[in-house]
């Protein structure tokens, strides 16, 4: 096993309830509302797939970059404060750091964004961070795992990518890589080179190696 690559919102750290929150406030100032079911077509998606199917549900004349604009000025202010890291998420960083893996984190949100939740868990923890900033196309598409890979300097059949999302599980495929599921809005099915898991606190170093092996 060559790398590992950590998914951010909703595998690493629990701010999938931060972003229902900021849309369920962006929604109010577009005139409409906003349900746990309207974020499930989103999760794992980019800024833009968020904010084109905001407005579509909204019907608002609002411009796509303002509400770019309240989304992340409200993610970024939220997380300033903190936010909780899932559970065996530290663990696992911190047992692959020991071992020497090299890591990487690898989400589609904006870099301003990623920074924010950072500085709560730490940058230098990852040896490298890939964001929206830095690709062209995000997950599904295998461009970000693809990214990491070549950032590290390895190859992409060697590497294990942590996801809780199918578009995150469809991109991380995609790239070659092996995968460990951890689901969280969405459901998440096996398949060869694929993992499921309820909590991180079920994986350890050894299993990720295995599922390279295999």
């Amino acid at each position: 096993m060559d790398a590992v690559f950590f998914d951010m919102d909703g595998l690493l750290v629990d701010s999938e309830r931060v972003w229902l929150e900021i849309e369920t406030g962006v929604m109010a100032r577009l005139g409409a509302e906003w349900t746990p079911e309207h974020q499930t077509h989103l999760v794992g998606g980019s800024m833009e797939s968020t904010i084109g199917y905001m407005l579509a549900v909204s019907g608002a004349g609002v411009a796509p970059e303002t509400v770019r604009e309240w989304m992340v000025t409200g993610m970024v202010a939220r997380l300033t404060d903190g936010v909780d890291v899932m559970p065996g998420a530290s663990e696992l960083l911190d047992a692959l750091r020991a071992e020497g893996v090299p890591v990487a984190l690898v989400t589609s949100s904006l870099g301003e964004i990623a920074d924010a939740v950072l500085k709560s868990v730490g940058r230098d923890r990852f040896d490298a961070v890939v964001t929206a900033d830095d690709v062209t196309r995000t997950k599904p598409d295998p461009e970000p795992y693809l990214t990491a890979a070549q950032l590290l300097g390895v190859e992409p059949v060697r590497c294990v990518v942590l996801e809780d999302s199918p578009n995150g599980v469809a991109a991380a495929t995609a790239a070659g890589c092996a995968v460990v599921a951890v689901p969280s809005l969405l459901p998440i099915e096996r398949a060869p080179g694929r993992r499921v898991v309820s909590s991180l606190t079920e994986i350890r170093v050894a299993d990720l190696r295995t599922l390279v092996a295999s």
